[in-house]
């Protein structure tokens, strides 16, 4: 199976306590900040990776206006049902469509069936009226005997 993306697990307990060297690499301030437990450690983070201090800047405005992450949790909840209801209803829509198709191969199936029966029922018709036309000769031939036979 090919992976469109490369994944890494990090245990961040493991980080915390074994921090990558300090190559001031973008992962490795993404990982300081999930790692972060007080204020002395954010302001040395916010030192060494100064775009960082914005992401801190909203955390803390966040922590003082809780209503933002309801919000933002009620939103992300209304679009996950928006999501599952377009999954669902892509779901059944292709439910039915197989079953159509299903139900259109079994009607393909039973007419074709049907056709096959239909031409040996005419192939025995069609039989049985030359085995009733030859017998209509033999009778008019034997009649023609008969007649012959009385007059003679």
């Amino acid at each position: 199976m090919e992976l469109l993306q490369e994944y890494y697990l990090i245990a961040l307990d493991v980080f915390r306590k074994f921090p990558y060297p300090k190559d001031k690499s973008e992962q490795t301030a993404w990982l300081s900040l999930l790692v972060t437990e007080n204020l002395e450690e954010a302001e040395r983070l916010i030192q060494d990776y100064p775009w960082l201090q914005e992401i801190y800047e909203e955390i803390a405005m966040l922590r003082h206006r809780p209503e933002e992450v309801l919000g933002m949790f009620s939103e992300a909840l209304r679009i996950l049902d928006q999501n599952t209801v377009k999954y669902m209803i892509e779901e059944l829509q292709k439910q039915l469509e197989d079953e159509k198709a299903e139900k259109a191969a079994a009607i393909r199936e039973k007419t074709a069936v049907i056709k096959e029966k239909d031409a040996e029922r005419e192939a025995v018709i069609k039989e049985k009226a030359a085995v009733i036309r030859e017998k209509d000769e033999e009778i008019a031939e034997l009649k023609k005997q008969l007649e012959a036979v009385r007059q003679g």
